[in-house]
This record gives structure tokens, C-alpha cells and sequence, in this order.
């Protein structure tokens, strides 16, 4: 199928909306398939270095897609956006059947997986970079907002389906996880190296390699030590005052700026620090970031509100909880699925701010709704709230891609998509640092004291209990996000042994610990939830800026003309046929508009009297 034939857009559509689907599934797939992974290759949770693999297992792949979207979208500017897409399917697919046929366990199979997870993130950014470019090039402007809601749908929704499906998959086997990605892989690869052809501006330019690595090393370090940053050191419950943390952060801050510096000096730079000068491009992007910590956010606090909480509580076994979070989190997945394509839609016909921001702020009610929300809470209610909140994502997610993408020249819609991708993965991985940061602070306050009084009072001894209760709060909140009782590991059987079986059978039963861990959690919960109602508010703000308008031109007296019909003198319009035309006046203003009458003589254009 040619380019220009009638169907070849909805072609471009479906295989984009596909690519974009499966890597934004892949990367949340892992997060509530971690126990099962665990289990799986033999690694133990709780062992304080295990923390480093949980967490580059969750953050591996939004890392490097974050810093290699934009990369990947100027490739796609350069040497053509159907090609990276293309090359980036295969790559996908292939990493899929090595995360699935990981030899090695404890360590060395954490290893495994982390480093083909990052070879994926490769692949995966290629298809996030370009799909919305490729969208945009296909479709016609008063189309555009529609097809890429289809497609920005599809993407955000990924990260909530792949809760659902990551459930499903690891209850039966943890390696299903990757296998789901090979016959969708091979299909999608394929079809694209068959259907997709490349129509948009192509710009020959040298590759920006000063551009590419200040970028890549900055905010790579940038984001690791987040990462890091959450994890205890040196008797402190969080890892801030570590120097690897602290010179992560400053060095990262420091190259960031150095790359702005050599991208404000380069002709042909990989990120267009000028696209920014347009209000409604930066706006849209400032609204993407904020909006993706927020979420980002939400799908952790849930995760181990379910998992770790509530599930247990209602008498759900452990090693149950992944499959049954993913399934009471559906109303989330089905309020954005419901939302999405119908805002894209409408905001081609009424405008696309009024959407972005209103989602937005239905995103923040949603939050204030689950503020009150006592941790044990009523199911139907809980379910209404995620919704609520589902719904506010999709009437956000296409309007404000269409504003982003459509502010920008066609030269550079594979640098803008990038750069749109790498703020929402972005915010991802900082989501992870800031919310965890916050909710460890908040327990540090409370769960020791809760810990000790919960123990002591099942007739553990001072002492034991005392050492249970100062250990990191991180990894109490770990347990809690993987739905795991640490209690019987942390006491051992020679306290459990000395322990009446009643007491003994209370600890390490299904709702002691939840019992124990839900006060604190909501205590560092309200903070979370009080954080993310504040970004999706000004994220809402930021949407409704508007382009600057243009400055009205200085008028140059001139001397008068006389009224030619059918001709514009002074920059006035016609058509020759009755149309209005433009008088200047000798002071250079602009007279009465009046209708002339109509003349066979052709119009001509004078330049002065």
C-alpha cells in the first residue's frame, strides 16, 4: 500500500498503536510479576544488596528509554522515522526470547534479566521515539488529534494493562511474562517492514555526539542516584547523605546544564532547545512531567496498598495477591481506555486545552478522594476513585500530545516526540524516588514504635523485637510491595520457637503484619497523595498557556492612495469578485473596511502611488 492511498494512515495507525502498546506493557508487566520473579530464580527479598536488584529490575528500563528517546527521535529526523521504528520491533522481539530463557539463579539470573531489560528499553525506545511521528506525518491536521489519541491511549494504558496481564501471567509461570511479547513481537515486526513508509521531512544532519553524551551520562546519573537514594546507608534510614548519592545528583544537575550549554551552541543539536521558545510546546511538556510523576506515583501506593494490605487482610493468600491486584485495579485501566480515544475525538472539534487541563483536574479529585479513604477501605468506593482517576488520565493523554506535536515544524516531529517520551518516562523513574522518599520518611516517624508495641505485646522479647523494629523502613516497604510477611525471616525460628503456637501462629499468619504496617503507611500515604493532587494541579495550569500573541507591525505613514478596485493597497485583501478591500489612510492606519463593487477588470497589485 502507497502512502497516498486512503487507508495507508489507519495502516500507519494500527501498527504504531501495536508497537507502542507492547513496550508500554513491558514495562509494567515486571512491577507486579516481581514476586513470582523472585521466587522463580531463588532471590531473597529481604537480603539488604537484593534492595539493588528490585530496584534496577523496575527502573533498568525506564532509565534508558528516558535517555534515549529523544537520541533515537533525531535518528528518526535524520535517517527515517519507519526505519528506526522498524529496527527497534526486531530488537524488541529478540530480547524477549532472552529474558525468557534465563539460565542462572539468585544473583547471576537478576543479572541476566537486568542487562537484556536494558537491551529491550533500546528496542522499546525506538518504537516510543518515532510511532507519534509517524502518526503525524500520515494523518492531516484536523485528523491528527484523534489518531494520536488512539496511539497515546494505547501507550499509557500499557502501563496499566501490563498490571493486569503481569497477574495473570505469573500466577501460571514467571517466564510467560516475556513470552507474551514474541508472537506479538514477531507479527508487529513483520507488518512494519511490510505496511510502513516513511513520508514525512527528512533533514540530513551530523549526529550531536557532545549533545548525546552529556545527555546520556547527566541524567543517567541523574536518576540513579535517586534510585540509590532511597536505599539506606550508614545507619540512616535513606541513603541521601551517601557521597555516590550526592555526587550523583550534583554531577548529574552539573552535565545537564553543561548539555544545555553545547546544545544552545550546536547548528544541528540533538535536542532543539528552541522549541521551547513556543509557550504551548514547553507548557504541554512541564503538564507531561508532572502528570507522569503523579501517576507514576499512584500505581506504587496502590501496588502495595493491595498487595501488602488490603488483599491480606481479606483473607487473600500472599502468593495470590500479585494476580488479584491486577484485577481489582481494572476500573483504572478501563477509565482510561474509556476516556482516551473519545477526548482525542472531541478535542479535534472543541480545542484541545480545556481537555488536557479538565482531565488533569479530575486526576487531582480523584486523589483527594482516596486521601479519605481509610486503609481497610470498602471496595465499591475504592473502585469509583480509580476510575475517576483512570478517566482524568485519558481526557489528559491525547489532547496533550496533539498540543505538543502539533506546535512544532514537521522537520522536527521526531525531536519532539522524543523529547515527549523522555519527560513521561522521566517522570516514571523519578516517581519511584520521590514518592518512595516520602512514604520511607513517613514510616521512619511511626513504624518502629508500631513495630516494637505489635511485637512485644505477642510476647516477643524486648530486645527481639527492638532489632526487628530498627531495621530500614525500605525494606519493610518492600515486603509490603512484593505482598510478602517478613515477620518469620526477621524473628527466626528460635525466637518463633520460644513463642507459645498461638502467638507464634498469629505473627506469621495473613494479617498481623498488614494489621501492624497499615497506620504508618497511611501516615506516609496522605503526604504522597497530598504531593500528587499539587502537581496535577499546576500540570493543569501549565496546559492552558497559550501561543504568545503576535506583535502588531509598526505602521509607516505613507502618503495616500488612491482607491484601486479589486487591488489592496497598504496590505489590504482581495479577490477581484466584490470582496472587502483595505484603504491606509496617510497616518499608515487602517480605514473602514468597505465592498466594492464587482468589475471585469482583473485586479493587479500596486506598490506605492
Amino acid at each position: 500500500m502507497e502512502p497516498d492511498h486512503p487507508r495507508y494512515k489507519w495502516v500507519a495507525l494500527s501498527n504504531t498503536t501495536l508497537g507502542t502498546l507492547i513496550a508500554t506493557i513491558n514495562a509494567s508487566i515486571v512491577l507486579i510479576s516481581l514476586p513470582a520473579i523472585f521466587n522463580g530464580i531463588g532471590l531473597d527479598p529481604l537480603r539488604p544488596g537484593n534492595v539493588s536488584y528490585l530496584l534496577w529490575m523496575l527502573m533498568g528500563y525506564m532509565l534508558v528509554t528516558a535517555v534515549l528517546v529523544v537520541t533515537l527521535g533525531r535518528l528518526g529526523d535524520i535517517h527515517g522515522r519507519v526505519r528506526i521504528y522498524n529496527a527497534g520491533f526486531l530488537i524488541f522481539t529478540l530480547t524477549s526470547v532472552a529474558l525468557s530463557l534465563d539460565p542462572l539463579h539468585g544473583g547471576p539470573g537478576a543479572l541476566w534479566l537486568i542487562g537484556w531489560r536494558v537491551v529491550q528499553a533500546v528496542g522499546g525506545s525506538m518504537l516510543m521515539a518515532n510511532s507519534a511521528a509517524i502518526i503525524t506525518d500520515a494523518f492531516p491536521a484536523h485528523r491528527r488529534g484523534t489518531a494520536l489519541g488512539v496511539n497515546i491511549v494505547a501507550g499509557i494504558a500499557g502501563s496499566f494493562i501490563g498490571l493486569v496481564l503481569g497477574g495473570l501471567l505469573a500466577e501460571w509461570n514467571w517466564r510467560s511474562i516475556f513470552w507474551v511479547n514474541v508472537p506479538i513481537g514477531l507479527l508487529g515486526t513483520v507488518w512494519a517492514y511490510r505496511s510502513l513508509r516513511d513520508t514525512g521531512v527528512r533533514k540530513p544532519a551530523r549526529i550531536d555526539w557532545w549533545g548525546n553524551v552529556t545527555f546520556a551520562v547527566g541524567l543517567t546519573a541523574l536518576l540513579a542516584a535517586i534510585t540509590y537514594g532511597i536505599q539506606p546507608y550508614g545507619g540512616h534510614t535513606m541513603g541521601w547523605t551517601s557521597p555516590w548519592v550526592l555526587a550523583g545528583l550534583f554531577g548529574g544537575v552539573a552535565l545537564l546544564a553543561v548539555f544545555c550549554l553545547v546544545e544552545s551552541r550546536t547548528a544541528e543539536p540533538m535536542f532543539p532547545l528552541s522549541l521551547f521558545r513556543d509557550p504551548v510546546f514547553a507548557g504541554g511538556n512541564a503538564a507531561t512531567l508532572l502528570g507522569s510523576i503523579a501517576r507514576g506515583g499512584l500505581q506504587f501506593m496502590l501496588i502495595i496498598w493491595l498487595q501488602g494490605i488490603w488483599l491480606p487482610l481479606h483473607g487473600y493468600d500472599y502468593a495470590d495477591t500479585p494476580l488479584w491486584a491486577g484485577i481489582y485495579l481494572v476500573p483504572l485501566t478501563v477509565g482510561f481506555l474509556a476516556a482516551g480515544p473519545v477526548a482525542g475525538y472531541l478535542s479535534d472539534r472543541a480545542g484541545a486545552r480545556l481537555f488536557a487541563a479538565g482531565g488533569l483536574v479530575v486526576m487531582a479529585l480523584s486523589f483527594a478522594g482516596l486521601l479519605l479513604l481509610p486503609t481497610d477501605f470498602g471496595y465499591p468506593w475504592f473502585a469509583v476513585l480509580v476510575f475517576l482517576n483512570g478517566l482524568g488520565g485519558g481526557l489528559f493523554a491525547a489532547p496533550n500530545t496533539s498540543l505538543i506535536m502539533s506546535s512544532v515544524p514537521a522537520a522536527a516531529r521526531g525531536a519532539a516526540s522524543g523529547m515527549r517520551a523522555t519527560f513521561q518516562n522521566a517522570g516514571m523513574v523519578l516517581s519511584i524516588g520521590v514518592f518512595f522518599s516520602l512514604m520511607v520518611a513517613g514510616l521512619a516517624g511511626s513504624l518502629p514504635h508500631t513495630l516494637t508495641a505489635g511485637l512485644t505485646a505477642q510476647g516477643v522479647p524486648a530486645d527481639d523485637a527492638h532489632a526487628v523494629a530498627s531495621l530500614p523502613p525500605v525494606g519493610t516497604l518492600f515486603a509490603a510491595f512484593l505482598g510478602y510477611n517478613p515477620i518469620q525471616q526477621l524473628l527466626g525460628p528460635h525466637v518463633l520457637g520460644r513463642l507459645p503456637p498461638d502467638n507464634a501462629r498469629t505473627l506469621t499468619g495473613r494479617e498481623f503484619f498488614p494489621q501492624l504496617i497499615s497506620g504508618p503507611f497511611h501516615d506516609g500515604l496522605v503526604v504522597v497523595f497530598w504531593l500528587a493532587i499539587a502537581m496535577s494541579l499546576v500540570a493543569a495550569a501549565a496546559s492552558l498557556v497559550r501561543e504568545r500573541p503576535a506583535a502588531a507591525p509598526t505602521a509607516t505613514p505613507a502618503p495616500p492612495a488612491a482607491p484601486v478596485t479589486g487591488t489592496t493597497d497598504g496590505g489590504g485583501t482581495t479577490d477581484g469578485g466584490g470582496t472587502p478591500t483595505t484603504r491606509t489612510t496617510p497616518a499608515g492606519a487602517t480605514a473602514a473596511t468597505e465592498r466594492r463593487p464587482t468589475t471585469a477588470t482583473p485586479p493587479t497589485k500596486e506598490h506605492g502611488p
